[in-house]
């Protein structure tokens, strides 16, 4: 979870990802930070996210980025 937060730390690190509930309402994620999220994530953690798989409840907040990520390394 702490790489993942660095992650998103690149992308703004004027935001709080920790205090947020959800990245997207909340205005700290749009579908450019998607993108980039999905680059960083499979550099990272060695997966392959399939494009049918950008969908905005996996990026939504920090748990459910990292669900995301265990069931593609599994």
């Amino acid at each position: 979870m702490e790489k993942i937060l660095e992650i998103l730390k690149t992308l703004h690190p004027e935001y709080d990802y920790e205090k947020s509930t959800n990245y997207l309402d909340d205005g700290l994620l749009d579908s450019f930070d998607i993108i980039a999220l999905v680059t960083e994530l499979e550099d990272n953690f060695n997966i392959d996210i399939d494009p049918i798989e950008i969908i905005p409840n996996n990026f939504e907040s920090m748990n459910k980025i990292k669900s995301f990520v265990e069931n593609k390394q599994h």
